[in-house]
């Protein structure tokens, strides 16, 4: 009798296991597009394309089930990630409608140079305006709370990578500039900067008065799941608009892959643990919390202040 009930255990144990492998496979959700599981909401807009067949390398061989075998995957099923089809376009392509590219520029400044090199950086600003190299300043905010003796600037090309490179090209070649670097490299123990694509589904960023703060929440996410995060976001951002309070929602294209920056400005600290906690009440906020924390490697927040000449206050 014992060596039964171990038989049969033993060929429970490998059903699941073999079904759990099936199950866990998982690919990038195109943008847009409803989940392949059941019971998942998403825009009806774009249908799922079921008529996709997928690689020889993404077909896994499931096991043939028993009648008791397919009772036990029912309730197996709900606990896996769901399975998700894979696209023939890039990811950029599918999250983004704007030809428009952002450059992120984090300086780590020297504390005793901090108000030299914001006086020197709003002469920096200036020259790049009379260059009309295409670039124009959209943010720029020191760190309250976070890597402190940090800068932050946001700088638009509106024409894409053409203007970009124009830019690059001029600062790489124009001796005054290449003089400014030379001294304002002096003021810094670290510099950095990503570009950026704009996500299509958050709002245009625009000139904000009055006294804000900021909030820059950057992502890193596992490989892989950046189309699943900007489906989830998609719709998550509608809860995030009462206080209007989403400012830009960016993902990497070059520097740090993978990476995303979220941009939220409120009126006080007090303020942003009100409206975050508000979220909370909203049904269907939670969804996109526990859909997007898992595909998160690494997460920082940031509170900026607007410097005196950035765009946005």
């Amino acid at each position: 009798m014992a060596a039964l009930v171990l038989h049969r255990a033993t060929v429970l144990s490998s059903a699941l296991s073999a079904r759990f492998v099936v199950r866990c496979c998982t690919y990038p959700l195109l943008f847009g597009e409803r989940y392949a599981s059941s019971g998942s909401s998403t825009p009806a807009a774009v249908p799922l394309a079921d008529d996709r067949k997928p690689s020889a390398s993404q077909r896994t061989k499931e096991l043939p089930l028993k009648e008791d075998d397919s009772r036990r995957d029912s309730w197996l099923s709900k606990l896996l990630v769901r399975r998700i089809e894979t696209g023939k376009e890039s990811h950029a392509s599918m999250l983004t409608d704007k030809e428009t590219v952002f450059e992120l520029q984090m300086h780590q400044v020297k504390p005793e140079f901090m108000e030299t090199y914001l006086k020197e950086f709003r002469t920096f600003i200036d020259m790049i305006s009379n260059w009309n190299t295409g670039a124009s300043l959209v943010g720029s905010w020191t760190v309250e709370i976070g890597e402190l003796d940090e800068a932050v600037h946001l700088w638009k090309f509106e024409h894409g990578y053409p203007a970009l490179n124009q830019h690059k090209l001029l600062l790489r070649t124009n001796q005054e500039f290449i003089n400014f670097k030379s001294h304002r490299n002096q003021m810094l123990r670290s510099r950095k900067n990503q570009i950026l694509l704009p996500f299509s589904f958050w709002p245009e960023i625009k000139p904000r008065d009055g006294t804000n703060i900021y909030e820059m929440r950057s992502y890193v996410l596992k490989p892989g799941t950046m189309i699943e995060w900007g489906n989830n976001w998609a719709r998550g951002i509608k809860f995030r608009q009462a206080n209007d309070e989403p400012v830009a929602g960016y993902f990497s294209q070059i520097g740090e892959l993978y990476a995303v920056h979220h941009i939220w400005a409120y009126q006080s600290l007090q303020s942003r643990k009100e409206v975050r906690e508000a979220a909370w009440r909203r049904p269907g906020w939670d969804d996109c919390v526990a859909h997007t924390v898992p595909l998160i490697r690494h997460m920082t927040s940031r509170v900026l202040i607007p410097t005196k000449f950035s765009p946005l206050q």
